[in-house]
């Protein structure tokens, strides 16, 4: 076979697996919009369940915040004994509302925990299929897949996806984030192949080095990982305003607490947030070590205040803000909880801001 003729064969079949992924991202498309529509099942359903009203109905207040269970009534020995149910003990810290978390999307209705478990297959399945397209677009380049947007919004939303998947294999109590993850992993492969996308080609010579496995996968694994924190950041934000306004007398809407009543108690979600953030933070502080060796690899300077490099930084401090807030006195909760936001908006303007809007060395990694 002639220098030629293999060349051609070479490029035919890179475009062949550049189809191929370009099809497995549709279908993982159309795979996560039949778990959306599962999920959206699961919660339907389980505001029809009667689990967490009689729950709310039985359970009577002893204090300002604290709940404690129905009595029970025993009959011993010809007599009536009265014993008073033990208080029922949640993940709270200290100085919380002391209320037990919710039953779930599926609300303890059957036929919603069957679509609840439908949905997660489902997720499952678009992750495999997603994760296909991630790989056929790397073997149609020969390179990681992580070359520019379009592929970096692949690899996020593959990870995101996976990252709540392991822990439900880890028994984490996060089934209740499928609806809202799903939402966005969709909403993020829809920019990509509309907006985003970008042919398969070839990196330019700053990315040949092996720091760009090292770079930029950690950089993809904490932005997932980021993002995840942030969903449950926000929902806290939800359910904390629900159980204030329950405490104080108020009557929340109908669909308020159809939902929220059936999300874990805010002092769970505020505790989960935060491990999740506190976990991956370390990790993100590696990202820009490794980043900045890169860069004096590839411009003979360790750092130069590139707009991603400024960007990277100011990200970094937001979350360093955000975990001293929780350890100080008078920053927990809320006031945490708006740091933790405003720092998963930073590295967003960091991804999307700085790669469209500002020009600088990283414009490669653009559109």
């Amino acid at each position: 076979m002639t220098l030629a003729a293999a060349t051609e064969l070479a490029t035919a079949t890179n475009e062949n697996l550049a189809n191929i992924s370009n099809t497995l991202i549709y279908s993982a498309m159309a795979v996560y919009t039949l778990a959306f529509f599962a999920y959206i099942a699961e919660w339907l359903f389980g505001s029809r369940s009667k689990v967490a009203r009689t729950a709310a109905a039985l359970t009577a207040k002893d204090g300002a915040a604290k709940v404690r269970g129905p009595a029970v009534t025993a009959k011993s020995a010809g007599g009536t004994a009265v014993l008073e149910r033990p208080k029922v003990v949640v993940r709270s810290a200290a100085g919380a509302r002391d209320v037990p978390d919710g039953p779930g999307a599926h609300g303890g209705d059957e036929k919603g925990d069957l679509y609840g478990r439908i949905a997660v297959s489902l997720s499952v399945l678009g992750f495999l299929v997603e994760l296909g397209g991630v790989l056929a677009r790397a073997a149609s380049v020969q390179r990681a897949p992580w070359g520019n947007m379009y592929e970096f919004n692949l690899t996020f939303s593959t990870v995101a996806v996976g990252v709540y998947l392991l822990l439900l294999a880890l028994k984490k109590n996060v089934r209740w984030l499928g609806l809202f993850l799903t939402t966005t992993v969709l909403l993020d492969l829809g920019l990509a192949v509309s907006v985003l996308y970008t042919a398969s080609d070839q990196l330019v010579p700053a990315l040949h080095s092996y720091w760009l496995y090292i770079h930029v996968s950690t950089a993809i694994f904490c932005g997932a990982v980021l993002y995840v924190g942030a969903l449950a950041t926000l929902l806290y934000l939800f359910k904390d305003s629900y159980e204030s306004k329950l405490v104080s007398g108020g009557k929340p809407g109908r669909f308020a607490t159809s939902v929220l009543e059936r999300l874990p108690a805010s002092a769970s979600l505020d505790k989960f947030a935060y491990r999740v953030n506190a976990a991956v933070f370390p990790l993100w502080t590696f990202t820009i070590i490794a980043g900045a060796i890169w860069a004096e690899s590839a411009w003979g300077r360790y750092w130069g205040w590139d707009p991603k490099e400024t960007w990277s930084f100011i990200t970094w401090v937001a979350y360093a803000c955000y975990l001293h807030a929780r350890s100080t006195a008078g920053w927990k909760g809320r006031k945490a909880a708006y740091i933790a936001l405003i720092a998963f908006g930073c590295w967003l303007f960091n991804y999307y801001g700085v790669n469209i809007f500002v020009s600088g060395k990283h414009s490669y990694s653009g559109v």
